[in-house]
């Protein structure tokens, strides 16, 4: 994979992960608090300048009720 193929498959997951949050009805700041961490992270996250890993991905769906993990790869 090239790095931008990479780079569009990993915007499509930064999409899906806002969308996540979004139908979870939380804003950035209720989901920060809810994961214990400040407004910063969430927003980091979402827009690519700090990568999540996989355990972060389970807490984030777990949150974001998001009842398979495969739903951040579509």
């Amino acid at each position: 994979m090239d790095e931008r193929d990479y780079q569009k498959k990993y915007g499509r997951f930064l999409e899906k992960l806002r969308e996540a949050r979004k139908q979870a009805g939380l804003t950035q700041s209720e989901a920060a608090q809810a994961f214990g961490k400040p407004q910063s992270f969430i927003s980091k996250c979402e827009s690519g300048e700090r990568r999540v890993d996989i355990v972060e991905l389970s807490v984030f769906a777990q949150l974001y009720s998001v009842k398979d993990l495969s739903f951040f790869l579509k």
